[in-house]
């Protein structure tokens, strides 16, 4: 067996710092930001990893 690590979604305030094949949500706040992220992970089972530039990313581990 292995375990696949995939990105599943990216939650950011800058949408210009962004791009690739995950969906990406946009959070004008932190305080937004944090929420999405939480319950993105929550409803796809994943992990949430700060990037510290105002990017979140969702991963399923």
């Amino acid at each position: 067996m292995s375990a696949e690590k995939k990105i599943l979604a990216v939650v950011t305030s800058d949408m210009q710092s962004v791009a690739g094949g995950a969906p990406i949500f946009y959070a004008p706040d932190p305080a937004s930001r944090d929420k999405l992220a939480r319950s993105l992970s929550r409803i796809l089972d994943a992990m949430v990893h700060d990037l510290e530039n105002g990017t979140y990313i969702v991963v399923a581990h």
